[in-house]
């Protein structure tokens, strides 16, 4: 097993875009990390390590907002996974955090107990985009926050979201040149996007913010893929960019098909030969799991299942899509399949074969998912 991931589902407030499993009632919070220390225990023999996945390679802290626990708190997660699993000597052990969680004491005491990466949640460094999508923080503290983070953590991530409505070009080159000038070695940045249960879809049906606009986005990403390359960024993923050596190693194990634990409510697992996933509800999770039981669903993925998440997950990184692994692991039908479907963007110029590796080019880049799925292998029987 390569990794695994907790979820934290708590949020001080809700920003008007996310639709992930979280609450802003923190009454069961004491309750929640007592469960999912409880969860660590009871999957311990889950996996069996072998010569491919010898230990436990990275622990990551996602949410919601894992930075609204105490420090205590996380320690005895940390505490617990090194109890009961196989740990690498060195793993990655990652923290999501919002800049008002990151003072300098807090900053100081996740270093010492063994967080090496933050990947901070900035989104903006600009007042009025913070304020339409409801952050807790504001600019000033975004920046406060990376001056006192450099100081003690070396791997640092950032996140940043284009495409918002209002945003010029002009505007989202000063977001990112102002991540830039902390010496961040790497960026996570995605488009806005409207989900259907969130505020901001609300917001944009009444007419109180306008809708965003891909070409607009489309606009932004070639600003970010430009501006990053240009100061010594690879995009290794679609909505990832690291300098050498800094690239997230928890990510990069999902985006190439390892292993991993996922735990706590909504969170996701994968063993190499089916899904599943716990229930995204908070009361339900801590009931079954107060009872020694796992209240989660198994799907036994299919060969068709493993070949589309392999396109999907090939296609928005650096490695590509392997013909030669498409033929080994699928057969000579799906890679005549996988041929035949991607002359159309191959000919547009979106993707490209080299050396045996199908990847988009940089104009396809921003459309990968789309083509992505019209790659996906259907109806088979």
């Amino acid at each position: 097993m390569s990794g695994i991931y907790i979820h934290i589902p708590f949020c001080k407030q809700a920003c008007h875009y996310c639709d992930f499993h979280f609450s802003t009632s923190m009454k069961k919070k004491d309750e929640m990390v007592l469960a999912l220390a409880k969860e660590l225990q009871l999957r311990k023999d889950e996996f069996q390590f072998d010569a491919e996945f010898p230990c436990i390679e990275t622990i990551y802290f996602g949410g919601g907002t894992p930075s609204v626990l105490t420090v205590k708190e996380i320690q005895l997660l940390i505490d617990t996974v090194r109890q009961n699993y196989s740990v690498s000597q060195n793993p990655e052990i990652t923290l999501e955090a919002n800049p008002d969680d990151l003072s300098e004491e807090n900053l100081s005491a996740f270093a010492a107990i063994g967080i090496n990466r933050l990947s901070i949640g900035i989104q903006s460094f600009f007042e009025e985009d913070l304020k339409l999508m409801h952050r807790a923080h504001d600019s000033a503290q975004a920046k406060k926050c990376l001056e006192l983070a450099t100081k003690y953590f070396d791997n640092i991530s950032l996140d940043l979201i284009y495409g918002i409505p209002g945003m010029t070009n002009e505007r989202w080159r000063q977001n990112i040149e102002t991540a830039l000038s902390f010496g961040i070695p790497h960026i996570s940045s995605y488009a806005l996007t409207v989900e259907p249960k969130t505020a901001l879809n609300k917001l944009i049906q009444t007419g109180k913010v306008a809708a965003p606009k891909d070409e607009v986005a489309q606009e932004h990403f070639m600003i970010l893929v430009e501006t990053l390359e240009a100061n010594g960024f690879l995009h290794y993923e679609l909505s990832n960019f690291g300098k050498e050596n800094y690239f997230s190693r928890n990510n990069s194990a999902y985006w190439l098909g390892k292993k991993y634990l996922g735990i706590g409510p909504s969170a996701h697992s994968y063993d190499g030969v089916s899904r599943s996933w716990n229930v995204a509800n908070n009361a339900l999770y801590l009931k079954a799991i107060q009872n020694s039981e796992l209240p989660r669903e198994v799907e036994l993925l299919s060969q068709e299942d493993r070949y589309n998440e392999y396109i999907m997950t090939g296609l928005r990184t650096i490695w590509g899509v392997s013909l030669i692994r498409i033929e080994q692991e699928f057969g000579t039908d799906y890679l005549n399949y996988l041929k035949q479907q991607s002359q159309k963007f191959i000919s547009d110029g979106l993707l490209v074969i080299t050396d045996g590796i199908l990847k988009p080019t940089l104009k396809g880049k921003f459309l990968t998912d789309g083509i992505a799925s019209d790659l996906f292998y259907l109806n088979l029987e």
